[in-house]
């Protein structure tokens, strides 16, 4: 039986839907949640992912800002336009599209970015907050498959879960969602050594390594949930994920597919980061942080 494919466009929309009322309560009080993205260069794929962030948006009732800066900029330039929009009531979550031309220290710019409007997640007092269970923002894309997981029925308490990937953006926060809801949690990378044999005994397998079709059916678990993070594209200009799906789907249980399936979910989740920014400014929250 072929592994049933969980539908990151559905859920995702189901997600904006049901932020509506936050959105209409939030408008009661005159206030509109907004999102600066910040876009530095002229990268097409950057481009591309700024463009569907933007569009999402305004479909969902989020007052959404292009701050487009040349590729050349020093990195004091770009540090000034964060300070101006950490300042601005009106801009509730800033996002920097990554990644940034060389010259540029992104690590420096992530934490410039006020905790309270890190609608991104990366920034230090985030991620500490995160490893500690506390209250603070969730990186999109980890977030987004957790409520993917939830609604496609996936018990984790007790379960084996395989992340392949070590990034603070993806894999890291991955592994320590997966660890809150009590699966026991193995991280793989580059320097693993015979990673099929960790990535068989998983019953959900995140693969986010950024190599096309680099999970194969021998290294999947019957019936588990393949989660494929990957997106590559290839020559021929099509897009394909980190898992070869055509030779994953006879063997695992659910599976994500490329395009369509965690992307969607990441710009969900960094609208609902951004309207809960909203909602913590509205209520003075931040301030206490």
């Amino acid at each position: 039986m072929a592994a049933r494919i969980i539908d990151g466009r559905s859920i995702a929309a189901d997600v904006r839907r049901g932020l509506g009322a936050r959105i209409a309560a939030l408008a009661a009080r005159g206030i509109r949640p907004g999102l600066a993205v910040i876009l530095v260069g002229d990268d097409p794929a950057s481009r591309i992912y700024v463009r569907n962030k933007i569009r999402r948006c305004a479909e969902t009732g989020v007052d959404s800002r292009h701050v487009a800066l040349p590729a050349q900029l020093e990195q004091a330039e770009l540090l000034g336009t964060i300070e101006r929009l950490n300042a601005d009531p009106l801009v509730h979550g800033i996002l920097v599209q990554l990644p940034l031309p060389r010259q540029l220290d992104a690590g420096r710019v992530l934490e410039a970015i006020a905790p309270h409007k890190d609608v991104d997640g990366f920034h230090p007092m985030n991620a500490g907050a995160l490893l500690t269970g506390r209250a603070g923002f969730v990186p999109c894309t980890p977030a987004g498959i957790m409520v993917m997981l939830e609604r496609s029925g996936i018990e984790l308490r007790g379960r084996r879960a395989v992340v392949i990937g070590r990034s603070n953006i993806v894999g890291k926060p991955m592994a320590l969602l997966l660890l809150q809801h009590s699966a026991t949690v193995t991280i793989c990378h580059s320097q693993t050594r015979e990673l099929a044999g960790f990535t068989r005994e998983a019953d959900v397998l995140v693969a986010a390594l950024g190599r096309p079709r680099a999970v194969g059916a021998d290294m999947v678990k019957p019936g588990s949930c393949v989660i494929d993070v990957g997106i590559n594209r290839l020559d021929d200009g099509t897009l394909t994920g980190d898992v070869d799906a055509a030779a994953v789907r006879p063997v695992a249980g659910w599976l994500t597919p490329v395009p369509g399936g965690v992307g969607p979910m990441t710009v969900a989740m960094l609208i609902t980061n951004c309207v809960r920014a909203a909602e913590l400014a509205a209520a003075g929250a931040h301030k206490d942080r």
